[in-house]
C-alpha cells in the first residue's frame, strides 16, 4: 500500500499538510504516515532530567497526534501510524523515507509568513532530486474546501 508520509510539528501549517495526505489516501487506497521528530538538543540534561523530559515530548506529541488521528479515522477513514524518532529533523525524515519502501509521497505544509515556506520545505526542495519519493508542498493558507477540490 502507497503511505503519505506527513510531518507532525507544531507549526500552523502542519493541519493542512495532515489534511491534504489524508484526503489523497482516502481517495486512492493509500495510508498515512506520521512522522515526529523530537530534536536532540532538548535532552541536553542530567540524564535523569531528560529521559523525563523525553517522556514527556513523546506523550505531547501522541496527544497531538490523536487528534488529528481521529479526524482522519472519522472523516477519512483513513488509520493513520504515528512514528516518533529523535535526532535531526532533515536527516530523520531522510532516513524514514529511505527506509520505508511503502512511502510513495512526502507531504509538507508551506508557511505563509514573510520568512518563506518554513526550513524543512526550503532544505528537502534542496533535496529533492536525490530523494525516492516526490515532495507535494501543500499550502498553509489553503482552505477546507479548496483542498477538498484538489484532492
Amino acid at each position: 500500500m502507497r503511505k503519505f508520509l506527513v510531518v507532525l510539528d507544531d507549526s500552523r501549517e502542519c493541519l493542512n499538510a495532515m489534511r491534504f495526505a489524508a484526503m489523497r489516501a482516502s481517495h486512492t487506497g493509500g495510508g498515512v504516515a506520521v512522522l515526529s521528530i523530537i530534536p536532540p538538543d532538548e535532552f541536553n540534561h542530567w540524564i535523569g532530567v531528560g529521559e523525563i523530559m523525553r517522556a514527556e515530548a513523546r506523550e505531547r506529541i501522541e496527544v497531538h497526534f490523536e487528534v488529528f488521528a481521529k479526524w482522519m479515522r472519522d472523516k477519512q477513514n483513513v488509520d493513520p501510524e504515528l512514528v516518533i524518532r529523535e535526532g535531526e529533523p532533515l536527516s530523520e525524515i531522510i532516513a524514514y523515507v529511505n527506509e520505508d519502501p511503502e512511502i510513495g509521497v512526502l507531504v509538507l505544509g508551506a508557511g505563509i509568513d514573510s520568512k518563506g515556506p518554513g526550513p524543512l520545505v526550503s532544505q528537502l526542495s534542496k533535496q529533492s532530486g536525490s530523494l525516492p519519493v516526490p515532495i507535494t508542498i501543500v499550502p498553509g493558507d489553503l482552505s477546507k474546501e479548496r483542498l477538498e477540490a484538489i484532492t
